[in-house]
């Protein structure tokens, strides 16, 4: 049998809670998180089925004092695992936890966090939309080219997906904080 497995999963800028679940549930099924690079390649290895906590944290201003921010984690007991994409993942065994113990202690710190995915992510994606995506859309319509209709659905294409992650994310953030209200 094999000890050691790699699977391709995608989630977006938004969905850290989706693929941190993920990361419990393949623990659960005894192969613990060890890697992730591009293009979404997970790496596992075997382990005894345990329930542990994975979760992730987007604080690039963390990142320039690495080391003070990573033991602050370990302080609590949370393992640190690597960065990647703006993301640092940290996990932590529910046998170790006292109570819902989370690297967020409460819904203000959480969206704290999705402000800076929204500054460090989501901003640089409406400057490409503003000056690269919306201009070549005009000039498709407006040109002659016996390719301009192909690269017009192209770009439309490119639309459709950015306006679908900055929906998705808005959508995220305006739940979250509608929940703050409450």
């Amino acid at each position: 049998m094999k000890d050691k497995r790699t699977e391709l999963r995608i989630f977006t800028i938004a969905e850290w809670e989706k693929e941190e679940q993920y990361l419990r549930k393949r623990h659960q099924e005894g192969w613990k998180f060890t890697k992730v690079s591009l293009p979404g390649l997970y790496r596992f290895e075997k382990c005894p089925p345990e329930d542990v906590v994975y979760q992730l944290d987007y604080n690039e201003e963390g990142l320039k004092h690495r080391d003070e921010y990573v033991q602050m984690f370990k302080d609590c007991g949370w393992e640190y695992l690597q960065e990647f994409a703006g993301y640092t993942y940290f996990r932590k065994p529910v046998a170790e936890m006292q109570g819902e113990e989370e690297i967020f202690c409460d819904d203000e710190s959480r969206l704290d966090m999705m402000r800076r995915v929204f500054a460090g992510r989501y901003v640089p994606i409406l400057i490409i939309l503003m000056l690269l995506i919306l201009p070549n859309i005009f000039d498709q319509f407006h040109s002659s080219d016996a390719d301009a209709p192909i690269l017009l659905v192209l770009f439309l294409i490119l639309l459709s997906v950015y306006v679908w992650a900055v929906a998705s994310f808005a959508y995220r953030y305006w739940k979250l904080k509608r929940r703050l209200k409450k």
